[in-house]
């Protein structure tokens, strides 16, 4: 047996009611157009409102504070990896690769560079690795890759004392492309200098002959087509960065 009374509603109090509501509303509404007009008029910092900046480089000291080489990211099976793989950006591949004279600069220090040609490279170990790629854009993929980890590579030409810098700075041959990324993600055992897809050459699209695989990463990390390869304590340039965007792009 239904126990609960009506209670009739009067049209005073519905009135109260809504205008109450469109009152808040209406504040509501112009509480956020106001704050939308204060953060516009914030300074800029390297492509993004100061704001925005501050909360990006929070999310890079939280990310760097709890990264350790024990996270791995998940690795498939060969039956996954996708026959097609879809290509994350060209910046630095538009002007024609000469791949024939083709060699990685290797800057120890100012004023000394090594140059390394893409048989040196793949006559050490080679790794494989088949992740999710992940990309800003929204989509991922399962993709397979080889090459050399970079902490191999790191022990075969002597680079401890760059290896303990904070930074590795990339740059393709056209200078056009360049990423700045922590050391510590570097020295990741998943970590690649590429020069292989789905068994086969790097096509020119995918960076050939040489380009960075860091699955710890976003793509836009991914430098294609590397040229120059250096080390720094201070942040090198990025690209996204200074578009903007977050410059750890940590997973």
């Amino acid at each position: 047996m239904n126990h609960y009374k009506e209670v009739p509603v009067s049209e005073k109090y519905i009135r109260k009611r809504t205008l109450l509501g469109i009152f808040f509303f209406v504040l509501f509404i112009s509480g956020s157009v106001y704050a939308w007009n204060m953060l516009q008029d914030q300074p800029k910092d390297q492509g993004a409102l100061k704001p925005l900046r501050k909360g990006l480089d929070m999310n890079e000291w939280i990310f760097a504070n709890f990264f350790s080489n024990d996270h791995l990211s998940r690795e498939y099976s060969l039956a996954l990896a996708a026959p097609r793989v879809r290509v994350n950006g060209d910046a630095g591949l538009a002007d024609a690769a000469d791949t024939a004279n083709w060699k990685l600069h290797l800057v120890r220090m100012p004023g000394d560079t090594l140059l390394i040609s893409l048989d040196e490279i793949r006559s050490l170990p080679k790794t494989e690795i088949i992740f999710d790629f992940k990309c800003i854009e929204g989509w991922s993929q399962v993709t397979r890759w080889a090459g050399v980890r970079f902490s191999d590579f790191v022990k075969q030409y002597g680079l401890s004392k760059q290896s303990i810098m904070n930074y590795a700075a990339l740059v393709t041959p056209d200078g056009k492309y360049y990423v700045g990324i922590d050391m510590a993600s570097m020295m990741h055992p998943q970590t690649l200098l590429c020069y292989e897809m789905n068994g086969k050459a790097l096509p020119l699209n995918q960076g050939y002959p040489l380009r960075l695989i860091i699955p710890v990463k976003y793509g836009v990390k991914h430098l294609k087509r590397i040229g120059t390869l250096a080390f720094d304590q201070e942040r090198p340039k990025d690209y996204w960065y200074e578009q903007g965007y977050d410059y750890y792009c940590g997973l």
